[in-house]
Parts: structure tokens; C-alpha cells; sequence
């Protein structure tokens, strides 16, 4: 599992582009999460209605399907962008300078090469789905309810766009890196010791204390 990354910024043309991509990863994550949170109350709505009036919600596993893309695909962006997916800490945590950066640029294109597939893929999959003339511009449905399932289709396709452009912004960073033998590179993701882990969430630690005996004094100062 990946450890703590932290990813630096400035004022380049590069580190300007992550800071605006990552307020799309954000907004696909908060989707996200909103998508899980929504799977929590159909839950609750039909197992309630089950038990209390012998009516389970209808269509329950239709809008199920139609979640669980938003569950699967929208966060994976912003994870990648933090380093927080599945990586080989170990190995890469023993490489240093042009050595680390090459073996990090490799990897990245190579998960490059296999999203660009993925999204030719998932965009073909889409494709066999959504038509114009039919209702609901759907070729298919759920089979409970009816819901058209392009929707859910087009999410794939997405989010793995997305995910290719967060790619190739780091194979920039990463290639930027190493040609130029740069220590700390922005706009990619820097495993962070065990040190400078515990520094920031000190940091963060002592940011929320500071919140907190904040907001007491206000509320002391208006009883």
C-alpha cells in the first residue's frame, strides 16, 4: 500500500495545470462520496418499507447499477494524483534522484498505456448502448424497472479520461524530473518518511486545536 505523498506546487505552467485539474478530482470524488452516501439511504428506504409496510423499494438493485460506477471509477483520479493507489513503497523507497524518477515514469506510462485502452474500451461499450432514436436514447435497460443503462456506461469512460490526463501530467513531471535531476518536483506525487508524516499530521493536529479553542472563546465570549 502506498504510504503518505505529498505533492508540491509553484508557480510553473505545470503546477498550475494540477491545481486545476485537481479541483475536478475533488468534485468527482465528492461525487463519490455522495454516490456512497446515497447507496446507505436506498438501504434504509427499502429495508424499511419491507418491514414496515411489506413494500421494499422498487427497482432497488436497478438503482443499485446505476450508483455503483460513481462508487468505483469517480475517486480513482485524485487518488492517483496523491500516490494513495496500490504501489511497491519498499522497492521505490530505496531509489534515489534519476534512478527513482525513471522507474516512476516508466510505471506511469505504463498505466497510461493501459487507461488509454481501458477508455477506448469503456467508450465503445457506451457506444453499443446510447442511440438517438430509441427511447430514452437507450438500446438497453435494468431489467426491475426499466432505466435506461448509457448512464451508468458513460461514467467508465469518464473517469478514465480524466485519470489519462492526470497521467500525463505526471509523466511530464516525472520525465521533467528527471531529465532536469530535480530533487523535489511539482505536480507529482513524493513519498513522504515516517518523520515527515508525523510532522504533518502534527501539523494538521495542531491546526483543529487551534480551531477548537478558537471557537470556545467565541462561545465563552457571547455567554
Amino acid at each position: 500500500m502506498a504510504a503518505g505523498a505529498a505533492v508540491l506546487e509553484d508557480g510553473s505552467l505545470i503546477s498550475r495545470l494540477d491545481r486545476n485539474l485537481v479541483q475536478v478530482e475533488r468534485l468527482l470524488a465528492l461525487l463519490s462520496g455522495l454516490a456512497v452516501f446515497s447507496l446507505m439511504v436506498l438501504a434504509v428506504v427499502s429495508v424499511g418499507g419491507r418491514n414496515a409496510a411489506n413494500a421494499p423499494l422498487p427497482g432497488y438493485v436497478d438503482w443499485i447499477e446505476q450508483i455503483m460506477p460513481l462508487v468505483a471509477f469517480m475517486g480513482i483520479s485524485y487518488v492517483q494524483r496523491g500516490g494513495g493507489h496500490i504501489r511497491m513503497d519498499i522497492f521505490i523507497g530505496a531509489l534515489k534522484g534519476r534512478a527513482l524518477w525513471l522507474f516512476e515514469l516508466l510505471s506511469v506510462l505504463l498505466i497510461l498505456l493501459l487507461i488509454l485502452a481501458l477508455v477506448w474500451g469503456s467508450w465503445s461499450h457506451f457506444l453499443r448502448s446510447f442511440d438517438f432514436a430509441a427511447p430514452m436514447w437507450s438500446r438497453d435497460s435494468s431489467i426491475d424497472i426499466g432505466l435506461p443503462i448509457w448512464p451508468a456506461k458513460l461514467l467508465a469512460p469518464v473517469a478514465f479520461a480524466v485519470l489519462a490526463v492526470r497521467l500525463l501530467l505526471q509523466v511530464w513531471g516525472y520525465g521533467r524530473a528527471l531529465v532536469l535531476g530535480l530533487d523535489r518536483p511539482v505536480a507529482v506525487p513524493l513519498i513522504q518518511s515516517a518523520a515527515e508524516l508525523a510532522a504533518a499530521e502534527a501539523e494538521q493536529l495542531e491546526g483543529h486545536d487551534s480551531d477548537a479553542v478558537a471557537s470556545d472563546r467565541g462561545d465563552n465570549g457571547q455567554g
